[in-house]
C-alpha cells in the first residue's frame, strides 16, 4: 500500500509529518522510514530528520511484513566460503528490496552478516529470486571474482533448482513437461497463445495423499528450465493443480485438517559449479515443518 502527500508549506522533520499526515504512531513510522519505506520526489530517504521544503511529493509505502529485521544464523546457512554463500531461506523473508523496505530483507540481512565479519564494503551478486512466501535453497556470489561465472551460469540455466510442491488433486499424467508463453498482467502470470516469454516446467508424482473427507492432494517434484516470475504457480494452476495455500491462483487454504498462510513450494536441491574452484557442487534441505506435516512419507519418498 502507498499513501502520497504533496507539501503545501515547508516541514521541518520527515518523521513528524508523516506521523501527522498519515495518523500513524511517530514510534511505528520511524520504523518505517529506517525500514526505507519513506521516499521524497522519488527517492528513498532514511533520515529521520530529513527537512521538506514546500512543493516536495512524499510518498509512503507500507507492506504487511514485520518492523523487524530478519537476520541470517547458522540454522539458514547451508555453506559458506570467501566467494560463494548457499543460503535455506525461511518463509515470509523477502529476497531483494522493495519501495517498502530495504533493511529486513535477504540481501540486506546478507550485507549484515559480512560486515560482521569485517567485510565493510560487501559485494554481492544476486542471481536467484524466490518469492516471499517460498522456502529453501538460494545462492550469492559475495565476491567480484565469482560474479561473472556465477551470472553465466544462472543466464546458461546451469545453475539448477529442484522444488518441491504440495498441490491439489493428483496430475494426470504423473509426469509430464508444462510448455507455454506466459505474461504478466495485474499482477498475475498467465500463459497466452502468442507474444509471451518462453516458460517450461517439468514435474513428476512423488506422492498422493488421500483426505479422509474425500478428495486428494500431492507432492510434486518440480524442474525450470526457464525461471520466470510465479512460473510454477501459474503453470500448475492452469492444469488445475494449483498450490495448497496460494489463494491467488485458486488454491485451498486447508487440507488434512491444516490452514495454509503460504503457498506450500520449497526449493529442496540445488546445483552448480564453484564460481572459482569449478568444483561440482549439489546442496539439499528437508521440507520445512508446514509441509512436512502434511506428509506421511519417510523422508526418503521425498527425495
Amino acid at each position: 500500500m502507498m499513501q502520497q502527500f504533496q507539501l503545501e508549506k515547508a516541514a521541518p522533520r520527515l518523521d513528524i509529518f508523516l506521523a501527522t499526515a498519515s495518523g500513524l504512531s511517530r514510534g511505528k513510522i520511524r520504523k518505517i522510514i529506517d525500514f526505507g519505506g519513506a521516499h521524497v520526489d522519488g527517492r528513498r530517504v532514511r533520515r529521520l530528520s530529513c527537512p521538506l521544503r514546500a512543493g516536495q511529493k512524499v510518498e509512503l509505502f507500507l507492506d504487511d511484513h514485520p518492523l523487524t529485521p530478519f537476520r541470517l544464523s547458522e540454522e539458514h546457512i547451508v555453506f559458506e566460503d570467501s566467494n560463494l554463500i548457499v543460503i535455506n531461506k525461511p518463509a515470509g523473508v523477502l529476497t531483494q528490496p522493495t519501495p517498502a523496505r530495504l533493511k529486513g530483507t535477504l540481501f540486506e540481512a546478507l550485507e549484515h552478516h559480512l560486515r560482521q565479519q569485517g567485510i565493510h564494503k560487501p559485494s554481492i551478486g544476486m542471481h536467484q529470486r524466490l518469492d516471499v512466501s517460498t522456502t529453501g535453497l538460494l545462492t550469492f556470489s559475495i565476491h567480484e571474482m565469482a560474479h561473472k561465472n556465477l551470472a553465466q551460469q544462472a543466464a546458461e540455466h546451469a545453475l539448477q533448482r529442484t522444488y518441491l510442491a504440495l498441490v491439489d488433486g493428483k496430475p494426470e499424467p504423473a509426469s509430464g513437461t508444462i510448455h507455454t508463453q506466459i505474461v504478466r498482467r495485474n499482477k498475475r502470470t498467465i500463459s497466452v497463445e502468442s507474444g509471451g516469454k518462453e516458460a517450461i516446467t517439468h514435474y513428476e508424482l512423488i506422492q498422493e495423499i488421500a483426505e479422509p473427507e474425500g478428495g486428494s492432494f500431492s507432492l510434486l517434484r518440480i524442474h525450470l528450465e526457464t525461471g520466470r516470475s510465479h512460473q510454477i504457480r501459474a503453470h500448475l494452476s492452469e492444469q488445475n493443480h494449483p498450490l495448497l495455500g496460494d489463494s491467488f491462483y485458486g488454491g485451498k487454504m486447508s487440507a488434512a485438517g491444516q490452514q495454509f498462510t503460504r503457498p506450500l513450494l520449497h526449493s529442496s536441491r540445488l546445483e552448480l559449479h564453484h564460481p572459482v574452484s569449478h568444483e561440482e557442487l549439489r546442496f539439499e534441505v528437508p521440507l520445512p515443518a508446514d509441509l512436512a506435516a502434511l506428509l506421511p512419507s519417510s523422508p526418503e519418498q521425498q527425495r
